[in-house]
């Protein structure tokens, strides 16, 4: 199994992609802390880990705030040992209603900012001096295909995405001479379960036409790369951002 022994910290992990990779991580030996604002939701992936003969504990967890993400990794530590891997998943999204930037409050512009940029920032903070003390991390994060496409009337949540993607860069070249990695995967298109307020069926077939794969995107297309971002297969590989995206650069 590709992440025996790992102890791995998933925020956002109380649904959708989030619970996908806290029981495929489990699948391949990692203990999984399944973190989420939400703490019914984490205690729920975390169940379902266990159900299927893993490890795994649930904590709830504001990205936003420090100490609450501060609390995720000391208990992670308490219960665990260490943090191996952290894959920053928690973001603001499917809620997201798609306005001209001029619409947007700075309540609403911050505060998507604070879960999906600051909230990286964080949790990448707090496990950094574990990481480091090991001598070993696998640091990912999820961007998105909307920084490099620029989508209109969604201007926080591509700002947010960007700031991760640059975010990636920069922690991969601080963090290089300890042995760990930071790259990060950027999905378009994927359904899951999570009802979504962004997309209409008309802009459906719209994002279709412009990909060179005509269909959607499905969790096991993200799950695949992040657990190659999480193992040992990718141990020369930081800073780079692989594209999640049915070919949509390309047409």
């Amino acid at each position: 199994m590709r992440l025996e022994g790992k102890v791995a910290v998933i925020t956002g992990a109380g649904q959708g992609i989030g619970r996908a990779y806290a029981s495929a991580f489990a699948a391949e030996g990692a203990r999984v802390v399944a973190a989420d604002l939400n703490g019914d939701s984490a205690e729920s992936t975390a169940q379902a880990v266990r159900s299927d003969g893993g490890r795994a504990i649930a904590i709830p967890t504001d990205v936003s705030d420090e100490r609450s993400v501060e609390l995720m990794v000391s208990t992670t530590v308490q219960e665990f040992g260490t943090v191996d891997i952290l894959v920053n998943n928690a973001a603001i999204f499917s809620t997201l209603k798609m306005k001209p930037f001029t619409e947007i409050s700075a309540d609403e512009w911050n505060k998507v900012l604070a879960v999906n940029a600051t909230g990286t920032f964080l949790a990448c903070k707090a496990v950094a001096p574990i990481m480091r003390a090991n001598s070993y991390g696998r640091i990912i994060n999820i961007s998105s295909s909307v920084v490099v496409t620029g989508r209109a009337n969604y201007s926080h949540y591509v700002a947010s995405k960007g700031a991760v993607w640059a975010l990636t860069h920069a922690l991969a070249t601080e963090l290089g001479d300890a042995n760990i990695t930071v790259n990060a995967v950027s999905p378009h298109g994927i359904v899951t379960e999570i009802p979504r307020e962004t997309i209409s069926e008309e802009q459906w077939a719209e994002m279709l036409r412009d990909q060179a794969l005509k269909r959607r995107g499905e969790v096991s297309d993200v799950v695949g790369a992040v657990l190659f971002l999480a193992s040992d297969e990718s141990k020369y590989m930081t800073g780079q951002t692989l594209s999640l995206d049915a070919g949509l650069r390309f047409t």
